[in-house]
């Protein structure tokens, strides 16, 4: 039996949710009605929520973010721009991964939430336990690896304008909070790089090549210069 995320009904109507909870407001969330979208967005929308990426992100948000549009446009930024994005509230919505199973979505994000605990907590106290407080460069790398598909919460930025659609600050703090994850990842993946390489030069037994710098001499016209052997210059009588 087919699983499939991000996808529910409001009444008779189908809606793909583009964010489970609006910060600060958990009772509510952002969707979008597919049934109302012109075709070159419908389709590449459906073909995103079907993807690996689409289906390991914990919001769509995050996935169509980088999915475009059949004109080449990035979805999340259309969807935003003509106003196709709607808060509404968990209560009413009736997620649908497939034709047997049909949830509340403020039932789902509970229990959700609730896992999402449970497992930060239990990491913690192994990450602690095996580290005694300091964390290894492998283990901060392979959880800014696993950080988008596994555990990531909403955008702390992400909020609905007064009009129920997304405002233009608030997707631009979202575009930002994606650019400072993927910084920090990508510091981390350069970290656990160099304590590789070191590993395997201690194990080969080799030295890492060490870079000298070198600057050029300044001349020094103070300097006394030195004469080779022989006889001792002339004296010149200046009149």
């Amino acid at each position: 039996m087919s699983f499939l995320r991000h996808v529910g009904k409001i009444g008779d109507r189908k809606v793909a949710i583009v964010f489970r909870e609006v910060p600060n407001e958990p009772h509510m969330a952002l969707a979008v009605y597919t049934q109302t979208l012109n075709q070159h967005i419908h389709d590449p929308l459906m073909k995103c929520i079907e993807s690996d990426i689409g289906q390991n992100s914990e919001n769509l948000a995050d996935a169509l973010n980088r999915t475009h549009t059949n004109d080449g446009k990035i979805i999340l930024q259309v969807l935003h721009k003509e106003g196709l994005l709607k808060k509404v509230q968990t209560s009413q919505v009736v997620m649908t991964p497939n034709t047997k199973t049909n949830i509340k979505l403020e039932e789902l994000n509970k229990m959700l939430n609730e896992m999402q605990q449970g497992e930060e907590a239990v990491k913690r106290m192994a990450e602690i336990d095996d580290s005694r407080g300091m964390q290894s460069s492998a283990e901060v790398a392979r959880r800014m690896r696993n950080k988008d598909a596994q555990t990531t919460p909403p955008p702390k930025g992400i909020q609905a304008a007064s009009n129920d659609v997304l405002g233009d600050s608030v997707l631009a703090n979202n575009l930002l909070s994606q650019a400072r994850r993927m910084e920090a990842e990508a510091k981390g993946l350069l970290a656990e790089s160099a304590r590789l390489q070191q590993e395997a030069n201690d194990m080969l037994g080799v030295s890492a090549p060490t870079v000298y710098q070198t600057t050029p001499a300044q001349s020094d016209t103070t300097a006394p210069v030195k004469r080779g052997r022989g006889r001792p210059a002339k004296a010149t009588l200046t009149l």
